[in-house]
C-alpha cells in the first residue's frame, strides 16, 4: 500500500509540474500539499499501526471512518487530482491513451454528470454511512477481511462523492448555487448526530463482537462505544461547521468584490486552495498539456 500511494503521489506531482509549465496561472502551489495530505490520511486509516486495533476498539474503527471520509476525501479533492493524475502518466503507457478514451466516452460522461449531482452525492454518502453502521453489516466487516476492505473503499468513495459539491475541484463547475452548500452540510449532520448520540448514550453494547475482543487497554466495551460515538459526533460537527463557514465567507467576499457575480459560475473558486485563480483573465490561453 505504501508503494501504491508513493506511485500515485509521484504521478500526481509529475502531472502538476506539466500543468504548471503549460498553464502557470492555473495549478496552485498548494494542490500537491493537499493531495499529499489526503494520501497520508489514507495511509493512516488503513496502512498504519492504527489499523491493527480496529477489531479491538470501536473508537479506533470510528477513527478510521473519520480519516477516510472526513479528512482523506476532501484533501484529495482539494488537490484537483483529475488532470494532474491524467497528465502525470507517461505518454508511452497505453494506460494513458485508454484512460483518455474511457473518460471521453458517452457512458462515463453521463455517469459523471449523474454522480456530480449534489442530491446523489448526499444520498450515497448517507446510505453508506448508515448502512455500514447497522449491526449485521458492521459485524460482517469485522469477520471478513474482504468485506472489511469493501467497507473502507466505500467510505472513501462515498466521501469523495459527498465532498465533491463542497470542494468543487477544478476544472468542474457547480450544479447548484453555492449558497446551498451550508444547507447541504447541515442536512448531513442530522443522521450523523442521531447515530453518534445513540452510540454515546446507549446502555448496551451495539456490536457484540467487541464484547469478546481481546483488550490491551483498561476500557470496557460500553465505555469504548461511548467514546466512539462522542468522537464521531465531535469530528463530524467540527468538519461540517468549519467547511460551511469557509464556503460562506468566500461567497460573501466574492459578492462584496462584484455584486453582479453569478455564484453558479464562480463557485468553483470558493474552495480552491490559496493561489488558485477564480477564472482565466481575458485573452489568456495556452497549449494543451
Amino acid at each position: 500500500m505504501i508503494a501504491a500511494l508513493c506511485v500515485a503521489g509521484l504521478i500526481y506531482y509529475r502531472g502538476w509540474r506539466r500543468l504548471r509549465e503549460v498553464l502557470p496561472i492555473l495549478p496552485s502551489r498548494w494542490w500537491p500539499y493537499a493531495f499529499a495530505g489526503g494520501l497520508f490520511a489514507l495511509w493512516a486509516a488503513i496502512g498504519s499501526p492504527l489499523a491493527e486495533l480496529d477489531e479491538e476498539l470501536l473508537s479506533v474503527h470510528m477513527a478510521q471512518h473519520i480519516l477516510l471520509s472526513l479528512i482523506a476525501a476532501p484533501l484529495i479533492l482539494l488537490g484537483a487530482p483529475a488532470l494532474p493524475l491524467l497528465y502525470g502518466i507517461p505518454q508511452l503507457f497505453t494506460l494513458r491513451r485508454g484512460a483518455v478514451r474511457l473518460l471521453g466516452s458517452r457512458f462515463v460522461r453521463a455517469l459523471g454528470h449523474v454522480c456530480a449531482q449534489p442530491a446523489i452525492c448526499w444520498s450515497v454518502a448517507i446510505v453508506v454511512f448508515i448502512g455500514w453502521h447497522l449491526p449485521p453489516l458492521f459485524q460482517l466487516g469485522l469477520r471478513s477481511d474482504n468485506w472489511h476492505a469493501i467497507e473502507h473503499a466505500s467510505f472513501l468513495g462515498s466521501g469523495l462523492l459527498f465532498w465533491w459539491p463542497v470542494v468543487q475541484p477544478w476544472p468542474s463547475t457547480p450544479k447548484w448555487p453555492r449558497w446551498s452548500v451550508p444547507l447541504y452540510l447541515f442536512a448531513a449532520t442530522l443522521p450523523c448526530d442521531g447515530l453518534s448520540a445513540f452510540l454515546a448514550f446507549s446502555d448496551r453494547v451495539v456490536y457484540p463482537a467487541y464484547l469478546s475482543a481481546p483488550r490491551h487497554v483498561a476500557v470496557s466495551a460500553l465505555e469504548d462505544q461511548a467514546c466512539a460515538g462522542a468522537l464521531m459526533w465531535l469530528c463530524v460537527t467540527i468538519a461540517y461547521v468549519i467547511s460551511a463557514a469557509i464556503v460562506t465567507t468566500r461567497l460573501l467576499s466574492i459578492r462584496s468584490e462584484d455584486p453582479a457575480t453569478d455564484t453558479r459560475v464562480t463557485g468553483l473558486a470558493v474552495w480552491q486552495p490559496i493561489g488558485a485563480p477564480r477564472h482565466l483573465p481575458n485573452g489568456a490561453s495556452g497549449r494543451s498539456p
